[in-house]
């Protein structure tokens, strides 16, 4: 990450200062000859070009600031006149730890201890005034019940100390010179960040309009491969009816799930219409269709995915159906879906940019533990897209990718690794279900001896496999022991060495091709 900052930031130097001394150079010549406008105009434009393809292309958002404190990251020090970092004068003997060692130190303060020790130094109030230690206060001290003011250190303030002055996030913040700082700077740069354009072109999905439910039984969910669906929605009552304004006003009081807080849909469109951070709060709840009955009888599963056989649990069966709303910039990292599910996701308004790996390829920058408990990867999205997108041009098994907007469905099959970011203020339902094609996989999954920290959505972890195959047993006699042989006999075909492969095997006959000069 620390590479790639500072080279993002030597481009947009070089290309502004570049733009500049030609901006002087121009006018100079326009000026005594007009006629050259045309080629001068040319002329910027295949520079444009070529500095696109030199792979530089970033950019920032227009709605995008400053840094609010003047950091810069570590590399810019070596282009400092001063070659001093302010960060290390004012941390005192602190300045032997890191960024992130003073930060989770802090975040054991609460909001009026972290207020007075910004008022030590220039370094303690960067550090004090960072922005995830009062999002941190303010969901757990407000939880969901508070109204965002464009910063979470006002939206703090002025909840708890409604008597205190609260000015406008910028409008007096302290710009601190020769602060250098690649950690801190990471949130402003991620969450300025426009994606670039080759981040969106790649558009290899196969996409699919008006088949029978048996092709996509037979090219898709049999073969485990994703695809894109248009036009199943078209009956969906909530692609007219889910604006902002008719979700407030049918879901009234009631709060859903965002993040580790549960939010009233009022102000939580309050807090997307205003945020500007690296990592916005993601409206996921899986009980909206019990909340307001209303949502759940504005869309229909599309006949592709109707057969679920977690169904045979009723109440118990996992949690399996999202609403999902949020910015741009939001999204879910890189997982996999829980308890060896497949999946679909329609969206309802806006549009979402999907990243998808087969279940035998990790992607870049990601680390499961061997388990598949914990995986470890880069916290934001667009900093797995500065840092690792890249690499995949090269890879023999590139990812699948695609944008998904308004009126289509992605079918997500069960095992692939998944990236998604909303490229606007979107909004969408999910479901995950279990077919016929991967009862096998799901029931593999709930039996494996970790399964009481694999195994999501549900009280009872432990249990799930047993309750679960009693009740596919009595209600679908015979069809796991059907769909076991059939899983069986494929793996054995796979296994089957070609007669060419066994031709070259020493172990049989030593016989051997061989092409001498």
């Amino acid at each position: 990450m620390l590479s790639c900052k500072r080279s993002l930031l030597n481009q947009i130097m070089r290309r502004t200062k570049k733009k500049k001394k030609n901006t002087r150079k121009r006018t100079l010549i326009r000026n005594q000859n007009p006629q050259l406008e045309e080629e001068e105009s040319a002329e910027e434009e295949e520079e444009e070009e070529e500095e696109g393809d030199r792979g530089d292309g970033f950019s920032l958002k227009s709605s995008a600031p400053s840094h609010s404190h003047g950091v810069q990251p570590l590399g810019n020090l070596l282009l400092s006149a001063s070659n001093c970092n302010s960060r290390n004068t004012g941390l005192g003997n602190l300045r032997i730890l890191t960024d992130e060692l003073v930060l989770d130190i802090l975040g054991f303060l609460g909001g009026s201890h972290l207020g007075v020790l910004a008022t030590v130094s220039k370094s303690f109030y960067v550090f004090c005034n960072h922005e995830p230690l009062w999002r941190n206060l303010v969901l757990e001290h407000l939880k969901g019940g508070f109204s965002f003011s464009g910063s979470w250190k006002s939206t703090y303030i002025s909840a708890l100390y409604p008597s205190f002055p609260v000015l406008t996030s910028g409008s007096s913040d302290l710009k601190v010179r020769d602060f250098y700082s690649d950690y801190l700077f990471q949130s402003w740069l991620c969450a300025s960040l426009e994606m670039k354009q080759e981040w969106l072109e790649r558009n290899n999905i196969e996409r699919r309009r008006g088949i029978s439910v048996e092709e996509f039984v037979l090219n898709f969910e049999e073969p485990n491969k994703p695809v894109l669906l248009e036009g199943c929605l078209e009956n969906w009552a909530c692609l007219e009816k889910w604006d902002k304004e008719y979700l407030i006003r049918v879901c009234r009081d009631v709060r859903f799930s965002a993040g580790p807080v549960e939010m009233k849909l009022e102000d939580y469109f309050r807090y997307a219409d205003r945020v500007r951070e690296e990592r916005p709060l993601y409206l996921f709840d899986p009980k909206f269709a019990e909340k307001v009955p209303t949502l759940g009888s504005d869309y229909e599963i599309p006949l592709y995915f109707r057969e679920d056989l977690f169904s045979v649990l009723g109440d118990e069966r996992p949690d399996y159906r999202w609403v999902i709303i949020g910015p741009a910039g939001s999204g879910s990292s890189f997982h996999i879906d829980p308890n060896s599910t497949s999946a679909w996701n329609a969206v309802i308004k806006g549009s979402k940019k999907w990243v998808l790996f087969p279940p035998d390829v990790v992607p870049p920058g990601v680390h499961p533990s061997p388990d598949g408990a914990e995986v470890a990867c880069p916290v934001s999205i667009i900093e797995w897209f500065m840092n690792f997108y890249g690499a995949t041009r090269n890879w023999k098994k590139r990812p699948i990718e695609c944008v998904c907007k308004a009126g289509e469905v992605i079918f997500v099959p069960n095992g692939w690794w998944h990236l998604v970011i909303n490229l606007e203020e979107s909004i969408a339902i999910t479901q995950n279900y279990v077919s016929r094609r991967n009862l096998v996989n799901v029931l593999d999954f709930l039996k494996r001896p970790n399964a009481s920290e694999l195994v999501s959505g549900t009280i009872d972890r432990i249990n799930l496999y047993d309750k679960f195959r009693s009740a596919i047993e009595a209600s679908f006699t015979g069809t796991i022991e059907q769909l076991v042989s059939k899983a069986e006999e494929k793996a054995a075909k796979q296994k089957k060495p070609s007669f060419w492969e066994s031709v070259t095997d020493a172990k049989v006959g030593e016989f051997k091709f061989s092409f001498g000069s």
